[in-house]
């Protein structure tokens, strides 16, 4: 009876690995999965045939991956969650009239919301006509045909400020941005995505370089969310923008912050060890964990396998990576 019992659990046991290693790939064999070519199995990007532009080009699957099983799983999981769209809702409930000594513009308010649920994240930043003028002009440069049908409010040589006109461009604005982001090769495109992120994230790099690493945080916190939002089916985009928040946490001696924001960039660039910020980010991981008392030797084996595998050349710390992003 106990050996039978013994023998139930046995195959029970190789049953689970069975559907543990079946659920941590994309196709039948390791081999197929971890192929340079076999990029990850999301319809998503199947269905896009454009250049994906916010697509790092040294983030390439490395075909030498020494992730672990519980690793991997994590991975697939997370690109199955990364491969959902997300529908997002804009919303333009106020203005505010801007003057400087030489100038005067309207501010148009536009909040963000995530459709289908409560929302405690809603993002919310402020652009003006000539914003949206100049995406309207970029845009036209590659999705000419996309917007043929598309109207954008024209501009006025009087009455710019008046309520009526104002209240007008606000409703215009609210179904202009929806029009775009119904069209999936433009919510994908790197000038929709900078529209509503490029300012606040170059402020935000501003403030790390200046050495302002609270107001930076501050800033950055806010942005990760659309940004990870509208980059859904690429999690490797918001990997600068974390490692920025890194930066900003270790400088303030925060270090279990900036090790948990660590972790969230580490398990993005786990097939994607030719990434330009993976060997920083693993040197600064390892400090952290040393420093807090967790285990750093897997991390130090990552790193030391990484650099037998490269040439050895100079490879920027973290930090001075951060500092050279959203140079105007």
């Amino acid at each position: 009876m106990e050996q039978d019992s013994h023998c139930t659990a046995e195959r029970e046991l190789l049953e689970a690995v069975s559907r543990i290693t079946t659920s941590s790939t994309t196709s039948p064999s390791v081999e197929e999965e971890i192929e340079p070519k076999a990029e990850i199995s999301c319809q998503v990007r199947k269905e896009n045939p454009e250049k994906d532009d916010t697509q790092d080009s040294s983030a390439t699957l490395s075909p030498n991956s020494s992730m672990t099983t519980k690793e991997l799983q994590e991975y697939w999981r997370n690109e199955k969650r990364q491969c959902k769209q997300i529908k997002l809702l804009f919303e333009i409930p106020s203005t505010r009239i801007v003057e400087h000594h030489l100038s005067k513009y309207v501010m148009y308010k536009i909040i963000i919301l995530q459709t289908g649920s409560f929302d405690s994240n809603k993002s919310v930043i402020e652009r003006r006509y000539s914003d949206f003028e100049k995406l309207h002009r970029n845009l036209l440069e590659e999705f000419s045909e996309e917007l043929e049908d598309v109207t954008f409010p024209k501009k006025t040589l009087t009455g710019n400020f008046t309520e009526e006109i104002i209240n007008e461009r606000k409703l215009a604005f609210k179904d202009y941005l929806r029009l775009l982001y119904a069209m999936k090769y433009i919510r994908r495109s790197k000038k929709f995505i900078d529209f509503l992120t490029r300012p606040e994230l170059q402020e935000a790099y501003g403030c790390l370089r200046g050495g302002q690493y609270t107001k930076a945080l501050e800033i950055l916190l806010e942005v990760i969310g659309l940004q990870e939002r509208l980059t859904r089916g690429n999690p490797v985009a918001i990997v600068p923008t974390l490692c920025a928040i890194v930066v900003c946490h270790k400088d303030l001696e925060n270090p279990a912050s900036a090790f948990e924001y660590g972790e969230k960039a580490l398990s993005r660039l786990c097939v994607h060890t030719s990434h330009r910020y993976y060997m920083p980010l693993l040197e600064t991981m390892i400090a952290l964990a040393y420093e807090l008392g967790k285990d750093f030797l897997s991390l130090q084996e990552k790193l030391e396998e990484w650099k037998t595998k490269k040439d050895p050349v100079r490879v920027f710390t973290l930090k001075e990576l951060a500092v050279r992003e959203y140079v105007r």
